[in-house]
């Protein structure tokens, strides 16, 4: 499978890294840079202090602005495909706004949706829906015209149409995406933590560092690049899984 060479290659270069961050921490021997080996050590201290707290609330961030930009980008970049009205009104909006860096927008979220839950939420929204919107759409108009004529040379309805040919033609695309752009999502998700509130990986990490406890900050960063590891390979997984036509035509 995949995902299992690729967490084999990712253990391979955390034991690379780590012996790299002991060898360094040991020549520089100072308090902001401890060793790894304190670092998980003492890890399991920190879990008595609601480490895995901030780590749940920002799963549930990460998890309910995917939810949303899954359910919106699909949409858009169904209608933008199939719609020659939706594709000329969408179009110049989607690729103009694409390319603006989301950080910039935080400040205006938090004006007119408050420094809560939501305001984070729909910064991941913003990140990930335009990947999923252009993904959709671009797969969608390169299928070519003649691999729906087996289907509906046999009678099979609009439906059938899009679940047998339209949706294996969208997951790759739109997988391979999702799974370049979680990275980001993470990347602005720990920035907009360290905003009006006390919940969250990314407040933990800032938090730690503010105290000078250097420990927990390095557990901190430790959790959010496992937690990105994680999502990395769960994307890879249900690609394994809904795309088993893809390995197949590729062997």
């Amino acid at each position: 499978m995949k995902s299992l060479r690729k967490i084999k290659t990712f253990l391979q270069g955390f034991i690379l890294f780590n012996i790299l961050w002991y060898i360094i921490a040991s020549i520089i021997s100072m308090k902001v840079l401890p060793k790894p080996t304190d670092v998980y050590l003492n890890m399991n201290h920190l879990y008595g202090k609601s480490l895995y707290i901030h780590v749940l609330v920002s799963l549930y961030r990460i998890f309910s602005g995917l939810g949303i930009a899954l359910i919106l980008g699909i949409s858009i970049g169904l209608i933008m495909a199939y719609s020659n009205l939706g594709s000329k009104l969408l179009n110049p909006l989607v690729y103009f706004t694409y390319p603006i860096p989301k950080t910039a927008l935080l400040p205006v979220v938090m004006l007119l949706f408050g420094l809560g839950n939501s305001s984070k939420i729909i910064l991941i929204v913003f990140i990930l829906v335009f990947q999923v919107i252009v993904a959709v759409k671009d797969a969608v108009l390169n299928i070519s015209p003649e691999t729906y004529h087996p289907l509906t040379s046999l009678g099979a309805s609009k439906l059938q149409v899009f679940i047998n040919i339209t949706v294996p033609a969208i997951l790759p695309a739109l997988l391979t995406n999702l799974r370049l752009s979680i990275g980001t999502a993470l990347s602005i998700l720990f920035f907009s933590e360290g905003y009006g509130t006390q919940y969250g990986i990314g407040y933990y990490i800032l938090d730690s560092w503010m105290r000078i406890d250097y420990m927990a900050m390095y557990a901190g960063i430790v959790v959010i690049s496992l937690l990105g590891f994680a999502l990395f390979i769960l994307i890879d997984i249900i690609e394994e899984t809904l795309c088993k036509w893809k390995a197949t035509s590729t062997n």
